[in-house]
């Protein structure tokens, strides 16, 4: 599941990204600015990432996406080992399936100089302010999603809350790092597209953000304050995690 659902997104982000950037497209006919086109972009990838995670795939695997947001929830303690090994390699092979089911739908439209496969390099700022964007971009969504995910109240909002903040992040940095907070998303795209500068960054950064991001959670909240690794908890769906849900939605403390 999760390796369709990441597989599914890159189709989405492939799909918008030769709307918008190919010389093919009719779109480039309205000559949008770089900014409106940044923004439409994020619209796009946000709305699909709306629907992965609201899915029924999403709503049973947690909706992770991210081989950053599995290996947060593991120091968390909230997927076990080998759960978490298999999350990870299945967001890698999912999104590289997908970018090459989108290479076959748009051919030569996906892989020329404006669109590249959507690689993810750093900007005209260089490599350490491309970092210094992945990192703090990627610390803000894992704790936006461990907030909303875990309060009574917000819980049913957090797909709409990281849909907004996709939206926000290609609006703002698309000049500085690409925006990628996905290692997955960006080993695909620079695995096609065979350009392979700054990809530390973005499977350094990520990690380094979301985990950050986790261990204040805990300082502020404590362990007993992430109730399950799933970013859109529901009830309705089987849980795969140690799960203490139940207690969150009962309004009673978690407990190992």
């Amino acid at each position: 599941m999760e390796g369709a659902e990441i597989g599914s997104l890159m189709i989405c982000i492939s799909t918008a990204g030769v709307l918008l950037y190919s010389s093919a497209s009719p779109i480039q006919s309205l000559a949008l600015s770089s900014g409106t086109s940044a923004a439409l972009m994020g619209t796009a990838v946000a709305s699909a990432t709306y629907v992965i995670i609201r899915s029924p795939f999403g709503r049973r695997s947690g909706a992770h996406l991210n081989p950053a947001v599995t290996l947060s929830f593991l120091w968390l303690g909230r997927i076990r080992h080998w759960d978490a090994a298999a999350y990870i390699t299945s967001h890698f092979v999912g999104g590289a399936a997908g970018v090459l089911v989108a290479r076959e739908l748009f051919g030569t439209r996906l892989s020329e100089k404006s669109v590249q496969y959507l690689v993810t390099v750093p900007g005209v700022y260089g490599e350490g302010v491309a970092f210094l964007a992945e990192l703090i971009l990627s610390a803000l969504f894992m704790g936006i999603v461990l907030f909303a995910a875990n309060h009574r109240f917000l819980t049913r909002f957090s797909p709409l809350f990281v849909a907004l903040v996709t939206v926000v992040y290609y609006a703002a940095c698309p000049s500085i790092s690409g925006f990628s907070v996905n290692p997955a998303r960006s080993f695909a795209s620079a695995l096609f597209a065979s350009i392979w500068r700054g990809i530390w960054i973005y499977l350094l950064a990520p990690c380094l953000g979301m985990l950050m991001a986790s261990r204040i959670y805990v300082a502020v909240m404590g362990r007993n304050g992430v109730y399950c690794a799933k970013v859109f908890h529901d009830l309705r769906s089987t849980c795969p995690f140690p799960c203490r849900f139940d207690r969150l939605v009962a309004g009673s403390p978690a407990r190992y």
